[in-house]
């Protein structure tokens, strides 16, 4: 219930400054309020189902909204276009939100049942290996159409390189999604990703066996590699410019039509250039 009217209990609550940083008249922030959540969870429901055709339960059809119960514990970082402002029943207009991403550190996770994307992946030994380190998972990205361009983008990893920094955060993960529910018809892409983008044994995790879809489906030798990584989504193509690895095994996620890969991020390996472009303590940006 708490999910569902974009509630958060008081420990899922992250204090950071409201504005995380500005483009023209965009901003990244976490959402303020529950009605906040609840826009975001609004701007999924429009990407995730209306688009790419998710299948619906019966709260998030009931609502049309995308909603599961981790949206009471995450923190939700939307992009808003002070440009734009959406009418409502009651009070003034609003400025519109356009892309949203959710956040879930390992702390509050540990008190509230886990993360999500143990559903679909082993994460224990992965997560002992690295007993000290503070984990961060990242999901349910999206952004409308209209902004799905490089201010955009940046804005949202802007402001997750503020919260990285704000939260002393160690490593990132997630699932990262490829359309459609055929393997056979990415073979190419997860050859890819299984042939070049595989961890060391320190950072290695894999599909949950029950789930597990092989990913190394063609030999390197049968693979154009150029138009393989041309053909992956921009946002694993970006994870991997970033420094990322990709876990052992997908899973095919058949509500929302996708085909899952693991996506492990430290922070010590994401590539000095982007560090540099968004500025040590995230001032590119900043308001």
């Amino acid at each position: 219930m708490r999910a569902y009217g974009g509630i958060r209990p008081r420990d899922a609550r992250a204090a950071l400054p409201q504005t995380l940083g500005r483009i023209g008249s965009l901003e990244v922030r976490l959402a303020a309020n529950a009605a906040e959540v609840r826009r975001a969870q609004k701007l999924r429901w429009r990407v995730f189902y209306e688009e790419m055709k998710a299948i619906a339960d019966g709260a998030s059809r009931l609502a049309r909204r995308d909603i599961d119960a981790f949206d009471a514990i995450c923190d939700h970082l939307v992009v808003i276009d002070h440009a734009v402002l959406e009418r409502q029943p009651f009070g003034q207009p609003r400025p519109a939100i356009v892309g949203t991403y959710r956040l879930l550190r390992q702390d509050i996770a540990d008190r509230h049942g886990g993360f999500y994307t143990t559903g679909e992946f082993d994460l224990s030994g992965l997560l002992q290996r690295h007993a000290g380190k503070r984990f961060l998972e990242l999901g349910r990205s999206c952004v409308l159409p209209a902004y799905r361009n490089k201010r955009t983008v940046e804005l949202l990893w802007h402001g997750i390189w503020s919260y990285v920094l704000t939260h002393g955060i160690d490593v990132m993960f997630g699932c990262a999604s490829l359309e459609g529910t055929d393997p056979r018809a990415v073979s190419r892409e997860l050859s890819f990703l299984h042939h070049n983008a595989r961890p060391p044994a320190e950072w290695a995790a894999a599909a949950l066996p029950a789930r597990r879809v092989e990913m190394g489906r063609l030999s390197p030798d049968a693979i154009d590699m150029k138009k393989a990584l041309h053909a992956l989504p921009p946002l694993i193509k970006g994870y991997l410019r970033l420094g990322a690895y990709i876990g052992d095994g997908a899973v095919i996620d058949r509500q929302f039509n996708t085909i899952d890969v693991l996506i492990v991020l430290p922070v010590a390996a994401i590539h000095p250039r982007y560090i540099d472009h968004f500025g040590p303590g995230a001032e590119r940006h900043a308001a």
